[in-house]
């Protein structure tokens, strides 16, 4: 289950470059977002792990973004994490992988919540604005979410014809991904976030879905607690192995960057 929701969620948040080495899955975006900007060690290799390790710090290094490792209870080979620890990786973003049955759910209507099956521009803007995210993310933002191949849904909520949220649902194989579920600060603690992934929800169970699944960093309650009230339950963590060096760019090194699971 953890390998098949791993696979699942990089076709869902596709990168803007992926190399594989040697049974690592290597991800670059830009700097946007960790999942978009690390190694997914998601199968066995042959070569020796400190090598591999060396090798992806070099492809990082070069493109001056940090090395990230996200690491989860299956990732190959065991003992990595110990690896990268004694290497002086850091360990952050600690990362709830929850999911949600779908055959056991009622149905979810949420009329009042726009479902559009391709990006544009005034979803793209309602998310920055609701995010917060500055035009040079946005950007990158974007050209992610224009590469996702498997069917999606942008939901976009208004109230009194103000736009107040937003989301993003992707379908594959009969599992719903949520992501990108944001509702203005001046509209929040109203269960508007819970009217987005409803909506989300219903149109996955219209479409033959029966799992749904989300990523929650534990540090954020307020979604904890709107996804657990939901119903969503979790499956595994995954955590980031981060090494920084002196010479990495002030853009590459999280803050804003790095916000994202």
């Amino acid at each position: 289950m953890i390998r098949t929701l791993e696979e699942l969620s990089l076709n869902a948040w596709p990168a803007l470059h992926t190399l594989l080495v040697d049974g690592w899955v290597l991800r670059f975006a830009d700097g946007y977002t960790r999942r978009a900007n690390s190694v997914s060690p998601l199968y066995p290799g042959e070569r020796d792990v400190r090598d591999r390790v060396g090798r992806c710090e070099r492809l990082y290094q070069g493109r001056g973004l940090p090395t990230v490792f996200k690491l989860t209870p299956e990732s190959e080979p065991a003992g990595l994490d110990d690896v990268l620890a004694a290497e002086g990786y850091a360990q952050e973003a600690t990362t709830s992988v929850q999911a949600l049955d779908l055959l056991a759910q009622g149905g979810a209507a949420a009329p009042e919540v726009n479902l559009a099956p391709s990006l544009t521009a005034e979803w793209s803007a309602a998310f920055g604005r609701f995010g917060r995210v500055g035009a040079e993310r946005q950007a990158i933002h974007e050209r992610l979410l224009r590469l996702i191949l498997p069917a999606r849904r942008f939901a976009s909520l208004a109230v009194d014809g103000q736009g107040v949220g937003c989301g993003l649902g992707v379908l594959q194989d009969g599992f719903l991904g949520v992501y990108d579920v944001v509702v203005d600060r001046d509209h929040r603690r109203r269960g508007l976030g819970a009217v987005l992934v409803r909506a989300l929800l219903g149109w996955g169970q219209a479409e033959g879905a029966h799992t749904a699944y989300l990523q929650v960093m534990l540090d954020n309650e307020p979604a904890l607690r709107l996804y657990g009230g939901l119903g969503f339950r979790e499956v595994y963590r995954y955590r980031y192995r981060v090494k920084r060096k002196v010479r990495d760019s002030p853009r590459s090194l999280g803050g804003q960057w790095f916000r994202c699971p």
